[in-house]
């Protein structure tokens, strides 16, 4: 008996005798949330100078920096920024926030991907949107906050332990 189904080309298929159809990526450049100017892609040395840690990364730079100065990160190898432009203060928020998660994964607590499961409960956030390159003022403190009670308990069981 001889297969008489006409065969039906599935984009995207990565089967044999199909290619895979590849969507251009193309980002566009993050509006910034203070001035409303659209962002530039520079060198970090356009911000960082002599100061710069990994040579050849980018920035999203405000155009109106450095009167606006907020700016963002990008993945390296790509064009895809790290979360939204900042501002001094809410990029210092953000570094505080990554070292209070940091914390709990030193002390052995919770693993990095269990510490972001674990927040997005907190913050009440799909897991996907828990990134901290993309969150606010209350957000950073909120996390801060929620990583120290999780310290203050981790330690407090510890010591109980040890007696």
């Amino acid at each position: 008996m001889r297969n008489t189904r006409k065969a039906v080309r599935i984009d995207g298929y990565k089967g044999y005798g199909y290619r895979q159809r590849k969507e251009p990526k193309t980002v566009k450049a993050p509006v910034c949330p203070y001035c409303g100017r659209v962002s530039v892609l520079r060198p970090a040395e356009y911000v960082y100078g002599e100061n710069t840690i990994t040579e050849g990364s980018l920035l999203y730079v405000c155009s109106g920096y450095p009167g606006c100065g907020a700016y963002v990160g990008v993945h390296e190898g790509t064009k895809k920024p790290k979360g939204t432009l900042a501002d001094s203060e809410l990029r210092n928020k953000r570094i505080r926030a990554h070292r209070a998660i940091d914390r709990i994964v030193q002390a052995g607590c919770m693993s990095k991907s269990g510490v972001y499961i674990w927040l997005s409960g907190r913050l009440n956030l799909p897991y996907e949107e828990t990134h901290i390159g993309y969150f606010s003022d209350y957000l950073c403190e909120e996390t801060i906050r929620e990583c120290e009670k999780v310290m203050e308990n981790w330690n407090g069981n510890r010591k109980q332990c040890v007696a």
